[in-house]
């Protein structure tokens, strides 16, 4: 098998779905079984870490970072002997202490991926150790094509990366529901409501990446003088929203360190 998702959850599962697009080399397993379905529907394999470690030439090691020790204990003699290239996304969880978890030097990739992934849409932050020499990276992201942006980071800003493109899609979906309540309480239907806030969170990112504005002048180019919006805008500024935005990435950042020792 080229790639084993050891773990399938909602990040790998996201991953495994795009990857799926490349190829059907795929092997994914999980302690629940719940992958079995997800393996079906994408018509790739299903089966268990030693089958994985023992036929993969691609790890994905897609549990959280408190398992990922006890997921490799028991498959470090023969990720010794093979080699393969792991991919952690385990947040916190530098390339250093994943190589000492699995017992051996060998290739490794950490990337800080998100959820829209799945759809193609991903934010994918990656970075490498010297053992990844550049034909396996260029391979490694072909396949990883339709999963949105892959970009190279150092790894000293990859927690920093996790706690707003990782994290940013929660807080993202908070905002949507927090405008679709607001239109609902002003008289518009609720589906309506949320497809309207979608579609204008979706058409506002991309503003910002097709004209490379900043998104302050953007903002104000929305804002007429004496108009609606500067109001809506002042009332953000009363209750903190740009301060509370900040906040929630540098205390997010902050648990992905603490998840990391």
């Amino acid at each position: 098998m080229k790639y084993g998702f050891i773990g399938c959850g909602s990040m790998g599962g996201a991953i495994a779905r795009a990857l799926s697009q490349a190829t059907k080399d795929i092997l994914i397993s999980d302690r629940s079984g719940k992958a079995r379905a997800l393996a079906e529907e994408l018509g790739i394999a299903y089966g268990d870490n030693a089958a994985i470690a023992e036929t993969c030439d691609r790890i994905f090691i897609a549990v959280k970072p408190h398992m990922v020790a006890d997921a490799l204990a028991p498959l470090q003699k023969v990720l010794s002997e093979r080699k393969p290239l792991l991919i952690t996304m385990a947040a916190g969880l530098e390339i250093a202490k994943l190589q000492q978890l699995a017992g051996t030097e060998l290739p490794i990739i950490r990337i800080m991926p998100n959820t829209p992934t799945a759809i193609g849409k991903g934010v994918i932050p990656y970075c490498r150790n010297s053992l990844v020499g550049d034909d396996l990276l260029a391979g490694w992201r072909e396949d990883m094509g339709f999963c949105g942006l892959l970009d190279a980071l150092e790894e000293r800003l990859m927690d920093a990366a996790s706690a707003l493109s990782g994290s940013g899609p929660a807080f993202m979906y908070m905002l949507i529901e927090a405008l679709a309540d607001g239109a609902v309480a002003c008289g518009i239907p609720r589906a309506k409501a949320i497809d309207y806030a979608a579609m204008t969170m979706a058409g506002s990112a991309e503003m910002v990446l097709a004209t490379h504005q900043h998104p302050g002048a953007l903002k104000d180019a929305v804002c007429s003088p004496g108009g609606s919006t500067i109001v809506g805008v002042q009332t953000l500024e009363k209750h903190g929203f740009r301060g509370a935005a900040m906040d929630c990435v540098i205390d997010t950042y902050r648990r992905n360190l603490e998840m990391g020792k």
